[in-house]
């Protein structure tokens, strides 16, 4: 079955009156809420009818919400659902609107960049020497341990240290930003493409 059939079948859940299945995303993102106030978000499922952020701060259900989504651009809803780390939202679109926003998720399926762990754009390696120091914004610096890395991004494990989704971080040498939480730690996406033959150096080195 392809992205774009699921996307489009009717999903039974009574309790969120669903109209499509969703599927799992991890893009980046910015939304307000009725109040004016602005947060970072990473969206972690969609369909053309809505959409589950994790985010630091929660609206009601029924507040209005406005969301900017990297690749998507704006989205406009209300919120449906609220949970401990984020909430699930309503798009509020017109039937061409919905169309063209599940051919847009099905691009992105297809371009490789929803970053799901079972689709990962470059191969990972585990350092020689995982440990290294983590600076963030406020210029405190937190020795970490690195799970895995690859050109792109590292998992990372810090003690008594977990940054919110969209905190821009320095590994190493290397500036990135916080992505989304793991199980144990969170994952990093470096700003730029590192090369092979300094990746190691770079995020291990201080």
């Amino acid at each position: 079955m392809s992205v774009l059939q699921k996307l489009m079948d009717v999903l039974p859940l009574s309790e969120e009156q669903r109209r499509f299945q969703r599927v799992r995303v991890n893009l980046l993102g910015r939304y307000m809420l009725a109040d004016r106030r602005e947060f970072p978000c990473q969206v972690v499922d969609m369909s053309p009818g809505g959409m589950g952020l994790v985010a630091p701060v929660s609206g009601k259900v029924g507040e209005r919400v406005v969301a900017y989504i990297d690749h998507l651009g704006r989205l406009e809803g209300a919120i449906v659902r609220v949970f401990p780390n984020g909430f699930a939202m309503s798009i509020s679109a017109t039937q061409r609107k919905r169309d063209k926003l599940a051919a847009q998720l099905t691009w992105l399926a297809n371009r490789h960049i929803l970053g799901l762990p079972e689709d990962r754009r470059h191969d990972r390696i585990v350092p020689r020497n995982p440990r290294t120091t983590m600076v963030l914004p406020d210029g405190s610096a937190v020795t970490c341990r690195i799970i895995d890395m690859s050109l792109s991004g590292a998992a990372v494990k810090a003690e008594g240290a977990n940054p919110p989704v969209g905190t821009l971080i320095t590994l190493g040498k290397i500036q990135g930003r916080i992505v989304r939480h793991l199980e144990e730690g969170f994952a990093v996406e470096f700003t730029r493409l590192q090369h092979p033959d300094f990746l190691e150096d770079n995020v291990t080195g201080p």
